[in-house]
């Protein structure tokens, strides 16, 4: 059997076990014949256990992108528990001099006075996709007037008239739902939405274009602007380290625009399960027990705590979650804006693997899914999490046919 032939792992480089250099894949755009995420996914658990050991690692990068992509939320953060964090030795947190706060309020005071605000994401774990949906409209009612997003591409000249992302609209992670939403919501609320990633193979040429599109699109002759971006990984850095020698993409615009990016972290404490957690993240944990997304400030000065405040503002920590194959997240109800519409796998006609999408009524069949779920084995069941409203739902299998296609209505909670 031929193995990958597409440019599954070109340019492809992992932020290393105990290295400093942090980059995330970019996804293959040459994927006939592989029509869909589906069959994608499919390929890519054929082909894994073939690749040589040093490539399967690489390899399961991608996978877990693709298994997000498809509502496998639980099957992403597991078969890719890659302990990215910055493995500096670090004393324990003083809970006596430092408070825990929210982060969406205190993100949105730290911003007050700042034109870029940066927060960073791991690409295959969609749960740091909700600070930035969340911060969304307090940013903008802040002031903020334009929001970056490293998924969109520039191809895409209709995305602010339609009002809503198709698949052609960027990569491959924009199919994942909540990396759609983050773009239907900052359209909705009134943002210019602005594509500024690179196609430069080179990591030094990519970060340096990505910041002057940022500059020269948004920032350059336009005093009122303010932006917030958000990225992947160590793009966000206002100084070099993770990248080795490359001056990250948040260096490089604050030289370009003399302005202070702020930059905000939620890659290095967040869940990664079992063995991998850091002692430092579980020490927070066990003190603070947050609930949702935290920033910790100085009970003194009210400053807030970084890992390393050369190349970022603020670290915020993520809550503790367990991974269960068999559910789906909670995190999936949006703080209770979603409500959970029961599946199952009699929806594929006992022809599984298939997958079920809810699009929203109105608009086209190749926009980004309110939420998607694959079902690869017969007799089982789920949710897909959904807000009021109607819905188009769709069943296909991983040859792109239509099982079937109808419209269905999301009541209320309280009706």
């Amino acid at each position: 059997m031929r193995l990958i032939t597409l440019p599954l792992l070109l340019g492809l480089a992992l932020p290393a076990l105990g290295t400093a250099q942090q980059t995330e894949p970019a996804h293959d755009t040459e994927r006939a014949p592989l029509q869909d995420d589906l069959s994608r996914y499919l390929h890519l658990r054929e082909v894994i256990p073939l690749l040589p050991i040093a490539q399967q690692l690489t390899a399961l990068q991608l996978l877990a992108s693709v298994e997000a992509e498809l509502g496998l939320y639980a099957q992403a953060v597991q078969h890719f528990p890659i302990d990215n964090r910055d493995h500096r030795q670090l004393s324990e947190i003083d809970s006596s001099q430092w408070r825990a706060t929210d982060a969406v309020e205190t993100i949105t005071s730290l911003a007050r006075d700042r034109r870029v605000v940066m927060l960073n994401e791991a690409h295959h774990d969609a749960a740091t996709r909700l600070l930035t949906l969340a911060l969304l409209p307090r940013l903008r009612a802040a002031g903020f007037t334009h929001f970056a997003v490293e998924a969109l591409n520039a191809s895409d000249h209709q995305l602010m008239q339609r009002g809503y992302p198709i698949e052609a609209s960027g990569s491959e992670y924009l199919h994942e739902p909540i990396y759609g939403e983050l773009v239907r919501t900052a359209i909705k609320l009134g943002f210019v939405v602005v594509a500024y990633d690179s196609e430069a193979q080179h990591m030094d040429q990519r970060e340096s274009e990505q910041a002057r599109h940022l500059y020269q699109q948004v920032l350059k002759g336009n005093p009122s602007a303010r932006l917030l971006v958000h990225a992947g990984y160590a793009h966000i850095d206002k100084a070099v380290g993770r990248l080795g020698a490359v001056e990250p993409m948040a260096a490089v615009l604050q030289r370009l625009s003399g302005l202070e990016v702020l930059s905000i972290d939620q890659i290095q404490l967040r869940a990664i399960q079992g063995r991998h957690e850091s002692p430092l993240y579980r020490h927070v944990i066990e003190n603070y027990r947050p609930s949702g997304p935290i920033v910790l400030l100085n009970r003194d000065d009210g400053r807030p705590w970084s890992m390393n405040p050369t190349r970022h503002d603020a670290n915020v920590i993520l809550p503790w979650r367990s991974v269960d194959q068999d559910s789906r997240p909670d995190w999936l109800s949006l703080g209770g804006q979603r409500v959970r519409r029961p599946i199952d796998s009699g929806e594929c006609r006992e022809q599984t693997p298939c997958l079920i999408e809810a699009r929203y009524a109105g608009e086209t069949r190749d926009a980004i899914a309110a939420d998607r779920y694959v079902f690869l084995k017969p007799n089982s069941h789920a949710d897909l999490y959904l807000k009021p409203g109607r819905y188009q739902l769709r069943v296909s299998r991983a040859d792109g046919s239509v099982l079937s296609n109808r419209s269905i209505d999301i009541s209320a909670p309280d009706s």
